[in-house]
């Protein structure tokens, strides 16, 4: 993050044309690909559609090609970034950019994609003004998107108590919590390591959680969110004619 940035300037489209236009450099947010594989390997098949929203400049979505994925779409609502990741990438077909605000994507149809992957965009639509109701509307268009059954990956660094209610109060997905730690330049004192893929203990509370991670854990907390037609009441009335 910037110094002398005022988080509020996350959730602002002028803050990332300045930034993509000052600092061009490839920059990954949070977790770098090669550290959260072995999590995309098991909820998303090589074969899938995918949807990386807030992509930025970041390597991430090249990585994932890399380690066989072929089919990538990646937005962001800053056109200075877009331009420049379509140059770069114009000779890799499996990489597509478009600039598009992730709280109205329509033009993607309904269940276009497999699996949605969020790596800090609704934590900074969470810094903006009018927040609550940009990340409700962002959640919306991610689970429209969605094919039934398809998966919603977040990661972010807003512990259960701050994530849970907005995920849940949609009544979209069901959901799986993992953690994975900080960096190592991020954190300040040794932790138990947790293994990526065994997922932490997720009930209506956060009580479970506290008692498997201790309080204020240095980790990443990855929501992995599953798309079930059948949480939505007027999805169930509409397939019961």
């Amino acid at each position: 993050m910037t110094v002398g940035t005022s988080t509020q300037s996350y959730g602002e489209l002028s803050y990332w044309d300045s930034r993509y236009a000052q600092d061009p450099g490839p920059f990954d947010w949070y977790q770098k690909y090669p550290s959260l594989a072995p999590l995309f390997h098991l909820y998303v098949r090589r074969d899938r559609r995918i949807l990386v929203v807030g992509c930025g400049n970041a390597v991430f979505s090249e990585e994932m090609v890399d380690d066989g994925y072929r089919d990538v779409f990646n937005i962001d609502i800053s056109s200075v970034v877009i331009e420049a990741m379509q140059k770069k990438y114009q000779d890799r077909p499996e990489l597509k950019y478009i600039k598009m605000d992730v709280r109205d994507m329509s033009d993607f149809e309904s269940g276009y994609f497999d699996a949605v992957i969020d790596k800090g965009t609704l934590d900074s639509l969470m810094c903006g003004h009018n927040s609550q109701q940009n990340a409700t509307k962002m959640l919306e268009e991610v689970g429209r998107v969605l094919k039934n059954k398809g998966v919603y990956i977040l990661i972010t660094y807003g512990a259960p108590v701050y994530r849970l209610h907005l995920l849940r109060d949609l009544c979209l997905w069901t959901m799986t919590l993992h953690v994975v730690e900080k960096p190592v330049a991020e954190r300040i004192t040794e932790h138990k390591k947790w293994e990526l893929t065994d997922p932490i203990p997720l009930d209506k509370g956060s009580s479970s959680i506290d008692a498997a991670l201790g309080k204020n854990p240095e980790v990443h907390y990855i929501y992995v969110c599953t798309k079930d037609n059948s949480l939505r009441p007027e999805v169930k009335h509409e397939t019961s004619h």
